[in-house]
């Protein structure tokens, strides 16, 4: 569970990039979370996996609170972030030990879980070889590997699919929904609508800083009852 409690960001003095967020990311769902380019959705994001920190309020992810336990709070997600070139000079493989060195994962753990994510990937034969040689599509496979190493409980993904074929993204989406079945959850941005609509069991809308709409797809449409797509309702509801 992710509770984001009366959180605000501002990098210019009275200006706002989130403006008193509140929302909570209930365990066993999918939750979306959209909103236009600048509306603080990755200022969000990266609040919550304490690269940023908060001028006010506090996110807890189980119960711990990433301002006064950040490494309680930071062992219980794995996080996609919006880019995936980082560490280009690192093989694979060593990219995803240093990962399972970081979290503990033990060994025979550790090795069972790169060969099962790599090799669901299509990107366990590229292990040996620099990450600045990979594509970006292959970048983004091994980032979100490296995510998923310590098999957490909490996965916060900051525009996963950018990049991904359609098989991987076919087969993040399923392991995102198996990952919720087991009691766990999933806290993703995307620009992809037909995604959230499909995938998400609540969505969170962000503009200008403030959350303008939480639910599911159906009580967007109750809400809003002249627009039939999630596109179109996107949009009303961002432009107002």
């Amino acid at each position: 569970m992710i509770e984001i409690k009366n959180v605000s960001k501002s990098y210019v003095k009275g200006k706002k990039s989130v403006d008193g967020l509140d929302l909570e990311i209930k365990n066993g769902e999918i939750f979306g979370f959209l909103g236009p380019n600048g509306a603080g959705k990755t200022t969000t994001i990266r609040m919550i996996t304490g690269i940023l920190e908060p001028d006010d309020g506090d996110i807890l992810v189980d119960g711990h609170s990433i301002r006064k336990e950040p490494l309680e709070a930071k062992k219980n997600f794995g996080f996609v972030p919006d880019s995936p070139d980082m560490f280009l000079k690192l093989k694979g493989i060593e990219y995803l030990n240093f990962l399972a060195e970081v979290y503990k994962v033990p060994l025979n753990e550790r090795k069972e879980r790169i060969e099962s994510l790599t090799k669901k990937f299509e990107i366990y034969d590229e292990l040996n070889n620099n990450i600045e040689s990979y594509s970006h599509g292959m970048r983004q496979k091994i980032v979100i590997c490296g995510a998923l190493i310590s098999n957490p409980k909490n996965w916060i993904l900051d525009e996963p699919m950018t990049g991904l074929d359609p098989k991987a993204s076919f087969d993040l989406k399923e392991m995102m929904r198996n990952h919720v079945k087991q009691g766990n959850t999933v806290f993703f941005s995307t620009h992809i609508l037909d995604v959230a609509e499909k995938l998400c069991d609540r969505v969170g809308i962000i503009n200008k800083g403030k959350l303008v709409f939480v639910g599911t797809f159906d009580e967007m449409k109750e809400k809003f009852k002249e627009e039939t797509s999630l596109e179109e309702l996107f949009l009303e509801i961002t432009e107002e």
